[in-house]
């Protein structure tokens, strides 16, 4: 066979394949040629840095609405939702809502805010969508005055009674139905439109008026809150004259005549 033997090329030593000579003139610098190898793969991993932080300063602001709560200031919601310009940009933004002094913001009062913020958007979609809670149990007589309303009375003399007494017991205003029934029936006979316009009342120009003939005067003093202001609503009525028994006589169950 030809061309084995003492013509074949002298090995290289591998060693020396991985550097090349380079440089100018007559110094001359020994580079490996695996450096290009790492050189090119370290690259990529400063890029993704670089072009991470593009987006983020180009990130236009969003705009939502802040409703100003007790104790808020621009300072405070501006550094809350971090509001490109500070409390200046905020107040500038809304000046036509706050009005020529920036201290002065009220609790209700809706705020265009400029954010870059996103926890911020979250935080306020958050607030839209959340269920309103359910109002706080009223105490007392309140209580007891919304079970009252939600009870049905008979359009009568027997329901106005029963009405005027559920009332009453929510105020604690003294009376019975027996006290009540007796002094309607010595007073109108249970007509609610009767009026008096023949006694001294009358002619001083204020007539009893009513189921138990109360007088204006006497009516719009001791009116009962949550009645009608019409002295010939018979709930009103009953439940004024039975406040002003109470305080002249203790209760309407100790007037056995005129009052």
């Amino acid at each position: 066979m030809a061309g084995r033997g003492k013509h074949r090329r002298p090995r290289t030593n591998p060693l020396t394949r991985g550097f090349i000579a380079a440089g100018t003139g007559g110094a001359a610098l020994t580079l490996p040629l695996l450096g290009a190898t790492h050189a090119s793969a370290a690259e990529p991993q400063s890029a993704p840095a670089a072009a991470q932080s593009v987006p983020q300063a180009a990130q236009p602001a969003k705009s939502l609405t802040h409703t100003v709560a007790k104790g808020d200031t621009l300072y405070r919601i501006a550094d809350e939702y971090d509001v490109p310009g500070g409390w200046k940009q905020l107040y500038k933004d809304n000046r036509a809502a706050v009005g020529d002094d920036p201290k002065l913001i009220h609790p209700g009062l809706k705020l265009t805010v400029k954010t870059t913020k996103t926890d911020a958007a979250k935080k306020t979609a958050t607030k839209s969508s959340a269920p309103a809670k359910p109002a706080a149990k009223p105490a007392g007589g309140v209580a007891k005055a919304t079970q009252a309303s939600a009870k049905t009375y008979t359009n009568n003399l027997d329901g106005w009674i029963r009405e005027a007494l559920d009332i009453m017991a929510q105020k604690g205003i003294p009376g019975s139905y027996d006290g009540i029934h007796r002094n309607i029936m010595r007073e109108s006979s249970g007509n609610p439109l009767a009026i008096n316009n023949w006694d001294s009342n009358a002619a001083k120009g204020t007539p009893s008026k009513g189921l138990l003939q109360t007088i204006d005067p006497t009516f719009q003093a001791y009116h009962v809150d949550g009645t009608s202001w019409d002295p010939y609503d018979p709930v009103a009525n009953i439940t004024a004259a039975c406040n002003y028994a109470a305080d002249r006589y203790g209760s309407i169950d100790n007037v056995n005549g005129p009052y």
